[in-house]
């Protein structure tokens, strides 16, 4: 039978001469991509794991600003773009980066894999990156096409599944075994993904938009690596070794390994695995048993690989931190990120960039009440208030997720530290602005750090979630509360109480919260920055357009960077 097409393409990592696109395959085979106006194409063979197969195919040697449509080939037929009756969009294009082109990037987080039907949408709003999707390929009102697209976390919902996967765990185990209905293994993964990723306008769309991604709890489990009582619990479950090896190997496969450059590719150890055996031998290369080690590996000894990554865009630069997986959990030693990582960041974090993104699934600020909620339960669970109140101070951090930047008070301060040095320009030249982008919460909004005098940055926190999967109201009440001013001074004197550290900044909620199904896309123009966010509205019983949900323009701080001199 001849190998056809399961899951993509889909355009990952695009600099200015090259591109990367991934593709899932029935069965072993050859995978080329051909794009118009070139006489040649690039190939590579498939690689498999745990009977899945898979290629990234690498597309060099391409002019900047290209633009052209492409077509995919599984051992010389074309499999992409689809047959007619199945093709939904305009023909797929590579757009690769023009050098000083201004950026535009979408961003946002949290999305469920549910039916795009009546009940899907009264359960689970409409799908804000399905809607967005269908407005580029039909609207000639839609927001230019981004660059990039930022995916903050919770691409997947391995612990929260849909009645499609239930059904489909159901085929291989009884549900009434564990982990019951939660993802045990690669295999099923592998299903999730293509639920989450196979929706034609979804799909069209990835094959299209460079898109990068980062974990966040979802992806592996609820409140993954909340604290060291968590793990502790956890690695007692018969079960959760082969999930969290499934959980990393396949993020390895479907999200991780597009984030990468061509030289960063080159340098990972999983893929130059995969070059030195390929050059061995004309067979399929099964890196099942590697990746499962390696995943192994990776869970007891994070500091061992690097999941976060930095690309520059223009003149900007974007930064995506792993806040999950490199957390550094043990009693009187935690913090967001381990050493290596932070000292990773701490090369990153500089200035001498119009505007400097840093992405990290969670918010780094929080609603100030939220913030010292978390600060004050931290201080708590380290003995601040006894054993007693330590104990239930973990207990609260577990049943409310209280485990953002804020409960790892080492490690918002020191990234703090670093940001305020990048805004003070002790760091090269001040960026116009320096902003967290999150996800997470599910609500979005923004806050500024207050303070600002000629020679700063703006330091901003933009936050887009969810995409699809709605706070229930009840939650939404508590949120605006905790965003209170008065929240603010309450928490702040509770968190004194207990010696949790005092915050380095002051900042403000200036805009939101606001609770819909968002994707937001962030412009640059010169040092002005312009975020939108945007969802979708039912036209009918369910045709979804696309409507403009809030905007957020600043007006630039006079830097030293940007401000007028006599030589413009």
């Amino acid at each position: 039978m001849t190998p056809s097409l399961v899951l993509g393409p889909v355009v990952r990592h695009v600099d200015e001469d090259t591109a990367a696109v991934w593709v899932q395959t029935s069965d072993a085979a050859e995978v080329t991509v051909l794009l118009e106006g070139h006489d040649h194409g690039w190939s590579t063979r498939t690689f498999a794991v745990h009977g899945h197969h898979y290629a990234l195919v690498e597309v060099t040697g391409l002019a900047a600003g290209t633009d052209a449509a492409y077509r995919v080939e599984v051992d010389g037929t074309t499999v992409w773009p689809l047959e007619d009756e199945h093709r939904v969009g305009p023909p797929s294009r590579l757009r690769t980066l023009r050098p000083g082109d201004s950026l535009r990037m979408a961003f946002g987080s949290c999305r469920t894999s549910v039916p795009h039907d009546a009940a899907g949408h009264r359960r689970h709003g409409v799908d804000a990156l399905r809607t967005y999707g269908i407005a580029l390929a039909q609207s000639p009102t839609a927001p230019a096409w981004p660059e990039v697209m930022l995916l903050l976390g919770d691409q997947i919902y391995a612990d929260e599944t849909s009645e499609a996967m239930r059904d489909f765990i159901a085929s291989r185990r009884s549900l009434e075994e564990p982990p019951g209905e939660e993802l045990k293994d690669f295999a099923e993964y592998a299903h999730l993904y293509s639920l989450a990723w196979g929706e034609p306008w979804l799909r069209w769309l990835f094959s299209c938009l460079p898109t990068l991604m980062i974990f966040d709890d979802h992806d592996v489990r609820d409140d993954w690596n909340t604290s060291w009582a968590w793990r502790e619990h956890m690695e007692t479950l018969p079960w959760w070794h082969g999930r969290i090896v499934a959980a990393l190997a396949s993020y390895w496969v479907y999200q991780h390994l597009g984030n990468l450059s061509l030289d960063e590719r080159s340098r990972d150890e999983i893929w130059r695995v995969l070059q030195e055996r390929q050059a061995e031998t004309d067979e399929e290369v099964d890196l099942s048993e590697v990746l499962d080690d390696f995943a192994a590996r990776v869970d007891q000894k994070p500091q061992t690989y690097r999941w976060s990554f930095a690309r520059d865009v223009g003149d900007c630069k974007l930064v995506v931190i792993d806040s999950r997986a490199a957390r550094v959990l043990e009693p009187g030693h935690r913090t967001m990120l381990d050493e290596p990582e932070m000292a990773w960041l701490d090369e990153q974090v500089r200035g001498g960039h119009r505007h400097l993104f840093i992405g990290t699934s969670l918010p780094f600020l929080l609603p100030a009440g939220l913030h010292h909620l978390e600060a004050w339960n931290e201080a708590l669970a380290a003995g601040g208030w006894g054993r007693r109140a330590a104990r239930v101070a973990e207990k609260l951090r577990w049943d409310i997720d209280l485990e953002h930047w804020a409960a790892f008070q080492d490690g918002f301060q020191r990234v703090s530290r670093m940001v305020t040095e990048v805004a003070d320009g002790q760091r090269g030249p001040t960026p116009a602005t320096v902003t967290f982008l999150s996800g997470d919460v599910h609500h979005s909004y923004v806050a500024e750090v207050e303070g600002h005098r000629e020679g700063r940055s703006r330091i901003l926190q933009l936050v887009c979630s969810p995409i699809r999967n709605p706070l229930p109201r009840a939650i939404r009440a508590a949120t605006a509360l905790l965003a209170h001013r008065v929240a603010r001074s309450l928490g702040a004197f509770v968190a004194r109480t207990a010696n949790a550290p005092e915050p380095p900044w002051q900042w403000n909620t200036i805009e939101g919260p606001w609770y819909d199904n968002n994707l937001a896309i962030a412009e640059v123009r010169g040092d002005e920055l312009e975020v939108t966010w945007w969802c979708g509205r039912l036209v009918g019983e369910d045709y979804p357009q696309l409507a403009q949900v809030a905007r957020f323009a600043p007006a630039p701080a006079v830097t030293a960077s940007s401000a007028p001199t006599g030589d413009r």
